[in-house]
């Protein structure tokens, strides 16, 4: 008998996968692979394999005894702890026979599938059997794009986005969450491709773009906004104003700063709803006038006359 193929490899996904994307993937593979599509000789049995792998990892009871014991999890009496059975594997113990039931294998002896496992595996997702014994085809997620503004990310709040598919044109309302970044999906339930036969309809997935901006840029959640400055000001020190998305801040420019210096505002950045959020790195970039009165001539031939400072000169 050939081994068993592990079923988070059967989906492509990672251990840790969540259950959102564990569906997504799922969903991929069923409308690759499903008989009503697929006439290729072994993508029926690549569509059971398919369906009970996310059979077994959607239901969360399940997931966790698959992972504790493995591709024994349905032999596996219901008491038994997963590190006393590892020490009996590993010791050379004999398996226990294998049960009958709900909880056996899926597979008949005759190496088909049984009506009520095809239902119990199929007809959740699928919505029921159809005519040719397999269930109709869930809806296709979908994506689109949404640009935001930085200063939308920052606050979030309620979009009107048009969407022109092939055969509809729909108009829906959408949250922002706030502090979302460039790349992040937006999800909305049940707003992607039409299911076939009553089949539930895809999810649809807002794929943020944040627009250039002329005051900030962008990285993850942290922002960077040029802070101009007068001479004095970066040699002397000097409390300087900073516009952030979130309102006006100080900052308190040190003594002798240099053009590209980064002075940080910790926690200025796009909020995080679930952690820190980023911060604002105000860049410092020193100003001369564009023209001098005769007095600020004056004192800059005298500042030249008695410094003997070389920006040229390396360290």
């Amino acid at each position: 008998m050939a081994p068993s193929r592990d079923f988070y490899d059967t989906l492509g996904v990672a251990r840790d996968v969540s259950a959102d994307d564990l569906q997504r993937a799922y969903r991929k593979l069923a409308r690759t692979y499903h008989p009503d599509i697929n006439k290729d000789p072994g993508a029926e049995e690549r569509f059971k394999d398919i369906s009970e792998a996310y059979d077994v990892l959607s239901d969360p009871e399940q997931r966790r005894r698959y992972d504790s014991f493995g591709p024994d999890f349905r032999q596996v009496p219901p008491d038994v702890d997963p590190q006393t059975w590892a020490r009996a594997r590993a010791g050379g113990g004999r398996r226990p026979r294998r049960r009958n039931g709900p909880a056996a294998d899926a597979r008949t002896q005759s190496g088909g599938f049984s009506d009520i496992d095809l239902e119990t595996m199929f007809g959740g997702m699928f919505g029921g059997r159809g005519a040719g014994g397999f269930g109709p085809i869930p809806g296709a997620d979908q994506e689109a794009e949404i640009e935001l503004t930085v200063e939308e990310a920052y606050t979030g709040g309620r979009r009107t986005i048009t969407l022109a598919g092939t055969d509809d044109r729909r108009t829906l309302d959408v949250t922002i969450p706030p502090g979302v970044t460039d790349g992040q999906r937006i999800r909305l339930s049940g707003q992607g491709g039409r299911g076939g036969d009553r089949a539930a309809p895809g999810d649809l997935f807002l794929v943020v773009r944040l627009a250039p901006h002329p005051r900030y840029r962008v990285n993850g959640r942290d922002l960077t906004v040029t802070l101009p400055l007068a001479p004095w000001e970066a040699a002397l020190s000097a409390s300087v104003a900073v516009d952030t998305p979130g309102g006006e801040a100080k900052v308190q420019v040190p003594a002798g700063t240099s053009s590209g210096r980064r002075l940080r505002l910790k926690g200025r950045g796009l909020p995080n709803p679930r952690g820190r959020p980023g911060d604002l790195y105000a860049e410092a970039r020193i100003m001369v006038p564009a023209r001098l009165s005769d007095e600020e001539r004056r004192l800059f031939e005298q500042l030249a006359a008695v410094s003997t400072f070389n920006p040229r000169s390396r360290p």
